[in-house]
């Protein structure tokens, strides 16, 4: 499915934070006392990092909930791989921007934000018949697979990666721009994210912001609908994990996240990638 999608230049688009690496909002409340410590990694416009400054989606819902309930987050820009041995091995209190896994709910509890969709990505412009799942992508041995590492969309995805590993076509990168320039420099590659990643992050680069209307997204079968939101790990005080996570339901319950998702990105892009978490019929 070759998708054409509307480019959204950063400097119309509203309500955009810049969050420092530390949020402050004066005296933190009792079951708050310390810093919530949270690393973020680039991840379209849910997390936009220049330099030592941290801004998009979740960071500004942070931002709501520090200036409302006196709490305090510090982020801190680390590559994906990083943030996630950070937070296996309790020295992270939160991940932003996460899709659920098993893996990972064995640190932490999730709460989920929106319901998110990874696809197949490229840039490939060329006739190429549309890959259906996971199979026929291992069949066209032309095309490389470029995966940011850290990301987890599933055991169906780890075993993918194994098996095109087994043929030298797997390359890992550290960030989703780097992903994009490889896509860019390479036609023939594709990429495993969820499309509004890619999107944000070339959005962001000025080197990629022409190919954004090549963007060619392709659903698989093999990738279904499941939840992005935050974890919080389990190895926190337990004052403060039962206050960040009635903090954190609350802003699923308002549907903050979604909204900033609407807010950021062309509906050709959220089609695909983005829907807000089903309610339970009342």
């Amino acid at each position: 499915m070759q998708m054409q999608v509307q480019v959204i230049h950063p400097a119309i688009r509203s309500a955009v934070v810049t969050v420092s690496l530390m949020v402050w909002a004066g005296a933190s409340a009792a079951h708050c006392s310390r810093a919530v410590q949270v690393p973020v990694s680039a991840t379209g416009y849910s997390v936009v990092i220049e330099g030592q400054s941290v801004r998009g989606i979740y960071p500004e819902m942070l931002k709501s909930i520090s200036d409302k309930e006196n709490c305090r987050f510090a982020m801190t820009p680390v590559p994906r791989a990083r943030l996630e041995k950070l937070f296996e091995t309790g020295k992270a209190d939160m991940i932003v921007a996460a899709q659920r896994s098993t893996h990972r709910d064995e640190f932490g509890v999730f709460v989920p934000m929106v319901r998110s969709r990874a696809t197949l990505i490229s840039l490939d412009d060329a006739q190429r018949a549309p890959f259906k799942n996971f199979q026929e992508l291992v069949d066209h041995k032309e095309a490389r697979l470029v995966v940011v590492r850290g990301y987890d969309y599933g055991s169906g995805y780890q075993d993918l990666i194994d098996t095109l590993s087994h043929d030298n076509r797997v390359v890992f990168e550290v960030d989703p721009q780097a992903v994009g320039r490889l896509l860019k420099s390479n036609p023939g590659d594709v990429t495993i994210m969820v499309p509004t990643i890619l999107y944000g992050a070339m959005q962001e680069d000025p080197r990629l912001r022409d190919q954004l209307d090549k963007l060619r997204i392709e659903p698989l079968d093999n990738l279904v609908w499941g939840e992005s939101g935050v974890y919080l790990a389990k190895a926190m005080e337990p004052g403060l994990f039962k206050y960040l996570l009635a903090a954190m339901q609350r802003a699923a319950q308002s549907g903050t996240v979604h909204k900033g998702f609407a807010s950021y990105y062309p509906v050709q892009v959220l089609k695909d990638s983005i829907k807000p978490l089903d309610r339970p019929q009342p």
